[in-house]
């Protein structure tokens, strides 16, 4: 892999004077995001300094070259682009470059040169990766179309669902982001969030033989006679034979029915088809976790769609995950995180249940068939999901969290950031350096508490899947919970340490910086100084938060490089994130610090 970038004179980015997502149409807005995303995908993966500026990437494989101008060049990796060509020896080919095209030239390139596993990319990856982008180029035009036809919120969404249904580009730094195979438009319409479609959840009656459940003392079981029924809206479709409801998502019943394990249970009378029943339901920024203003819980289904790099099935340990986390807060395992921060919290998933196949050797096996419950926090109303806030707004101006710290004056973007890293980022690492558990809190997991002005107050995160516990902090873990084993993702530190510095700095936090300065309302260089400093404050408290606590956010501030994930070789190498072993997870590299650049 390899790239030219031609330098031009350090100074302050300046914006393009016609930004290409604002003037085209939905298609060309569509194409040229995703073309901005592969080119930052590459720039990083290659190690390709950037400077404001033309630009040359060069492709010896095919012969041609794409050529683009840098007009915002980004320490955080928000870098923006003029439109891009495509050159072979004769000249430009066509107007402009095409997504797919473009893909498929730099995929190839990459895998010439073997990606960055032994063995090289596997065969046919290339041409996944090629129409995956192609669907999610159509994708993201649906939805840029839609949203500029209707970009106030319709009556019955609140605050809340608003913002989850804001993330009309997928992830900026994916060849791929709004990808999702086997979605016709017909069903997108209902289960798209940037569509604003909602749907009834079908319902299954099962067995209590074929079920398996948990739920922490207080919580509702599932498997009560009409506890899902009641949580769910749907007392009128109780049942009273013994049998349990079970819900799922109308995409994953269909598919399950053709799955021989469910089709088996169906046969045998031990599952039924209900069909789609209760009221409708909004799919949230995650697509396969459903919410209703008016329910007392969120439902997190399974979905075997793939969205960007994994499929979003719920495994046995995920399930579990989410109670023993419950019981080590209800144990004060993190009181003292939540003592120091006290507009801090996690968002819970009290409850579980899932169908699974009898009988199997070693074991039920979960079928694709399961729910988790998750809690409506009190303060819902207060709280906004940091990718909805930071998302792109395409021919609509300004990102929502642009348009907020806009209102608020003179010197708004320094001190939303400070007040971010304050009161969400911070808390973060005090709960890592007090407890050895390191939360995957990217973008769409954190959920960010403002007031009425649009300040921050605080933060949660959510997620039933993405805790990694230092291995280091084992057995004080299980001594709390009294167990010989934990459902968390045990790692050496020095990996949490490493993925921590991905998901907590580059993805979430970073992601503030980037998109305040590309809205125009700072420097992107005194935003970091800002981080900078106020890493700097938390030291000491993180240093009394446990024994090397400090360890992390000084790595931050002083390493030349950290750990990035690299999204375009994690796809090329066809790696399912969540079923892979976490020291092989996605493909990770070295890039420099941004931090570095708040002194520079």
């Amino acid at each position: 892999m390899s790239a030219v970038a031609t330098e031009a004179p350090a100074g302050k980015a300046d914006r393009a004077p016609a930004d290409p997502l604002h003037e085209l149409d939905p298609r060309g807005a569509s194409e040229h995001a995703h073309l901005e995303a592969l080119l930052r995908c590459w720039l990083l993966e290659t190690g390709t300094p950037v400077a404001p500026g033309p630009l040359r990437i060069e492709l010896p494989t095919a012969g041609l070259t794409l050529v683009t101008e840098v007009t915002h060049r980004s320490p955080t990796g928000w870098h923006r682009f003029a439109p891009v060509r495509l050159m072979g020896p004769g000249g430009p080919l066509g107007a402009a470059a095409d997504p797919v095209t473009a893909v498929a030239l730099l995929s190839t390139e990459a895998a010439v040169g073997g990606g960055s596993r032994p063995g090289g990319v596997p065969a046919g990856e290339v041409a996944d990766l090629v129409e995956r982008t192609a669907e999610s180029v159509r994708r993201v035009a649906t939805f840029i179309g839609d949203r500029r036809g209707n970009p106030g919120p319709p009556p019955g969404v609140d605050g809340f669902l608003d913002a989850e249904q804001a993330l009309l580009l997928g992830h900026l730094n994916h060849p791929a982001p709004k990808s999702r195979d086997g979605i016709s438009d017909h069903e997108a319409a209902a289960f798209s969030p940037e569509l604003r479609g909602s749907f009834r959840l079908h319902w299954f009656a099962a067995d209590p033989s074929v079920v398996s459940h948990g739920a922490v003392a207080g919580a509702p079981s599932l498997a009560g006679q009409d506890t899902v029924a009641l949580l769910a809206g749907l007392a009128e479709h109780r049942t009273d034979d013994g049998r349990i409801l079970v819900p799922a998502h109308p995409w994953q019943a269909r598919d399950l029915l053709h799955r021989p394990r469910i089709a088996a249970l169906v046969a045998s009378g031990a599952l039924e088809p209900l069909g789609e029943l209760g009221p409708k339901w909004w799919p949230t920024s995650s697509v396969r976790t459903v919410y209703r203003p008016d329910a007392g819980v969120m439902l997190k289904l399974s979905l075997g769609l793939r969205l960007t790099n994994s499929r979003r099935e719920s495994t046995r340990t995920e399930l579990l995950r989410g109670l023993e986390i419950n019981r080590l807060l209800d144990a004060g395992y993190a009181r003292t995180t939540f003592d120091a921060h006290p507009g801090f919290a996690i968002t819970r998933d009290p409850a579980w249940l899932a169908v699974d196949e009898p009988g199997r050797a070693g074991g039920p096996e979960v079928t694709g068939l399961d729910v988790a419950v998750r809690e409506v926090p009190r303060d819902i109303a207060d709280l906004r999901t940091l990718v909805g806030l930071v998302a792109p707004r395409p021919g609509l101006g300004r990102s929502a969290l642009g348009e907020l710290v806009a209102g608020l004056g003179a010197g708004a973007a320094e001190q939303w950031t400070a007040d971010y890293t304050d009161k969400v980022l911070v808390p973060m690492l005090h709960l890592y350096a007090a407890t050895g558990i390191g939360l995957e809190a990217h973008q769409q997991n954190t959920l960010v508490r403002l007031d009425a002005r649009g300040r921050v107050t605080g933060g949660t995160f959510r997620d039933n899947q993405g805790y990694y516990l230092a291995a280091s902090h084992l057995p004080g873990l299980l001594a709390r919970l009294g167990e010989d084993s934990s459902t968390l993702a045990v790692v050496d530190d020095a990996i949490v340490d490493d993925r921590l510095s991905y998901y907590l700095l580059r993805n979430q936090v970073l992601s503030v910086v980037g998109c305040l300065a590309v809205d125009g309302l700072a420097d992107e260089r005194d935003l970091l100084a800002v981080l900078a400093d106020r890493l700097r404050a938390a030291l000491p408290a993180l240093a009394q938060a446990g024994p090397g606590g400090d360890r992390l956010a000084r790595r931050w501030l002083d390493a030349g490089t950290l750990p990035c994930k690299g999204n375009l070789l994690t796809r090329l190498h066809g790696i399912d994130e969540v079923l892979a072993p976490l020291d092989a997870q996605s493909v990770y590299l070295d890039a420099p610090n941004p931090l570095q650049e708040a002194t520079a």
